[in-house]
């Protein structure tokens, strides 16, 4: 079941304005920086926030349309809402609050409770379905909110940082999940593991506004913003281009393939760069001096924040790490060659 919507809201003075499309079974992730309108986004598909103008759809019904004077409650909607924080009922315990949502989509007592069963399995949550919420860990009681929302079976699924509570583990076994749930979901999260597992349409919000839409590999090809750009890992630099040359900001010149003219966006990929002790002498058209800003070990490999001139991002491996002797404030060599930058008009 698929959303359509034509978003005009506000929330005191903050506006937002939004048009979202998305196929049915798929999944929306919405991402921004803090205060980007993302939570407002949800609450008005969610019925929670009134329209000012426009209208939205969901699964077929028109829920919100001013101009025909219709808003239909929470409640009639064909939706599940996960929030921050979980609100879980206090005097309900975990299989009760679960069960809750599984009544909502129609079912006796019974068989609430035995889908509430089935999913406190899939959450892990099985044995601790006698608890209240006040014995839970932040962790514990987000998974029984994503449990009790997928209870109710719901044509549409919106969740808000469904997972930031959980510990790395359980975080992975929980974005399976999420993969498996075959209903439409509609989530928000700042994590790019996320992003990549999850999403089918990516769309980017700054200042109450979608800024970029497209799948994530389109978005990544293209980010329009340094914080779009950091989330998916990729360096982008601006500067002014005269033919395949392209003068940085910082007055730093950089080779390319791509003969413009005029202000550009340069992006390249952080494994890109390669990095060595001493001057390097390869078929590079870009090399440069730089030193170490901050090393990040992550998993099986190390991404290092070089410093200037040119401030970027770059994955190596543990192994080059310690031959290179890579620490903060280390001086190393840098090179990137031509056809690894991508250059687009500003």
């Amino acid at each position: 079941m698929n959303i359509q919507a034509e978003i005009q809201a506000a929330v005191g003075a903050f506006c937002i304005q939004a048009v979202i499309d998305t196929q049915s079974g798929s999944c929306t992730v919405i991402v921004g920086p803090n205060g980007a309108g993302k939570t407002t986004l949800i609450h008005v598909l969610a019925g929670l926030i009134p329209l000012r103008k426009g209208k939205v759809v969901l699964a077929g019904q028109v829920v919100d349309n001013p101009a025909r004077n219709i808003r239909v409650p929470p409640n009639h909607r064909p939706i599940a809402l996960q929030t921050q924080p979980n609100l879980l009922f206090p005097h309900l315990n975990v299989i009760e609050n679960v069960a809750f949502g599984a009544r909502c989509s129609g079912l006796n007592t019974r068989l609430a409770r035995q889908r509430a069963e089935k999913w406190l399995h899939k959450v892990g949550m099985a044995d601790m379905a006698n608890l209240f919420p006040t014995h839970l860990s932040s962790g514990q009681a987000q998974r029984v909110g994503l449990a009790r929302a997928a209870a109710c079976q719901p044509n549409i699924l919106l969740l808000d940082e469904p997972l930031t509570s959980l510990d790395a583990e359980t975080r992975t076994n929980m974005r399976h999940l999420l993969t498996d749930i075959k209903t439409t979901r509609v989530l928000i999260t700042h994590d790019p593991i996320e992003i990549r597992l999850l999403a089918d349409q990516l769309l980017v919000m700054e200042k109450g506004e979608i800024i970029q839409a497209g799948t994530p590999e389109e978005v990544a090809a293209d980010p329009r913003t340094q914080w779009t750009a950091k989330l998916l890992d990729i360096n982008l630099l601006t500067g002014t281009a005269t033919g395949t040359e392209v003068t940085l900001n910082n007055g730093f010149i950089l080779t390319t393939t791509t003969p413009l003219t005029g202000p550009v966006l340069i992006t390249f990929p952080p494994t890109a760069v390669t990095l060595s002790t001493a001057e390097p002498h390869t078929s590079a058209r870009n090399t440069w001096q730089a030193q170490v800003a901050r090393i990040q070990p992550e998993g099986d490999r190390v991404r290092v924040i070089l410093d200037t001139p040119i401030p970027c991002r770059v994955w190596v491996t543990l192994q080059a790490v310690n031959e290179l002797r890579l620490n903060t404030g280390t001086r190393c060599w840098a090179a990137l060659k031509a056809s690894e930058l991508t250059v687009r008009n500003a």
